[in-house]
């Protein structure tokens, strides 16, 4: 697991991020966003930290999901991943 969270930081950074991050926090994030739905995508928003939005474009399978593209709405700017691009 050590090794998806430190992909979900890099990720994250290299999308210009400017402040730190958990890669754990961000999956546990996503984890509670998904519990109880049923398989589908969803576009998801999350109150990451008080001034912060998170909004997961997740699609969601039997045992497992997929996070496609992550926005991160800022006070100092709007900042976007595409985890589905290498």
């Amino acid at each position: 697991m050590e090794e998806l969270y430190r992909t979900i930081e890099k990720k994250i950074k290299d999308a210009g991020y400017p402040r730190a991050i958990s890669g754990e926090a961000v999956y546990g994030d996503i984890c509670d966003q998904i519990e109880g739905k049923e398989n589908g995508s969803y576009v998801l928003l999350s109150k990451f930290e008080d001034d912060i939005i998170f909004e997961y474009h997740i699609t969601v399978m039997d045992e497992e999901f997929n996070l496609g593209v992550l926005t991160m709405r800022t006070p100092e700017g709007v900042f976007e991943t595409d985890f589905d691009e290498e």
